[in-house]
């Protein structure tokens, strides 16, 4: 996942130059599309060792809900994204000589809650298209056009506090971010006993 986000930077800086003062507003774009598609190669994961072992039978017979078996899951494809995103954002720094400090604090929220959200609905369909052959692609499909909501909201969120935009200019993508992220951990919660027993 680093290298992938990695390489969409390096691909990024060589195609726009690392003076991103003319496109200042392709910016937050550059930093999503490294964590989304980085984020997808984790999501391929999530469910997929215990169906090619054969071992999903033996984790739904644990004394536990599978709500909780979600929880686990969303939560280690969370940390697992943020790591990578932690790295990206770091590698942009560097390259592009961005400075984020004073922008440090709302920064990290919009990412993390855009994160959250992209971790809920790729977990939830990471478990259904895990049974499928073509579960890469499948995952892909499912996944982008749910996801739409979360990473407009993110990118915009992300671009009004790079501008150096106060909180509450930034506050209606924040309310977008919060109610599709509870949405779906709702969503979630009522469902997945069902997707597991399929």
């Amino acid at each position: 996942m680093c290298l992938f986000s990695f390489l969409v930077v390096i691909i990024f800086s060589f195609a726009f130059g690392t003076d991103l003062q003319v496109y200042n507003g392709m910016v937050p774009g550059i930093l999503w599309v490294a964590f989304i598609f980085s984020g997808l190669l984790g999501l391929n994961r999530s469910f997929g060792t215990e169906r090619d072992k054969g071992t999903l039978s033996g984790l739904l017979l644990c004394p536990v809900a599978p709500w909780e078996i979600f929880l686990a899951k969303m939560i280690g494809t969370l940390i697992f994204t943020t790591i990578m995103e932690i790295f990206t954002f770091l590698v942009f720094i560097i390259l592009y000589n961005q400075n984020v400090l004073p922008f440090l604090v709302p920064l990290s929220l919009v990412i993390f809650l855009g994160t959250l959200g992209f971790s809920i609905v790729g977990t939830i369909f990471s478990a259904m298209s895990s049974a499928t052959k073509a579960r890469d692609v499948i995952l892909s499909i499912l996944v982008f056009p749910i996801s739409v909501p979360v990473i407009i909201a993110s990118v915009k969120a992300t671009g009004l506090i790079l501008e150096g935009r106060s909180i509450q200019t930034v506050y209606a993508w924040l309310k977008i971010l919060v109610a599709f992220d509870m949405v779906f951990l709702l969503l979630a919660y009522l469902t997945f006993s069902h997707i597991m027993e399929e």
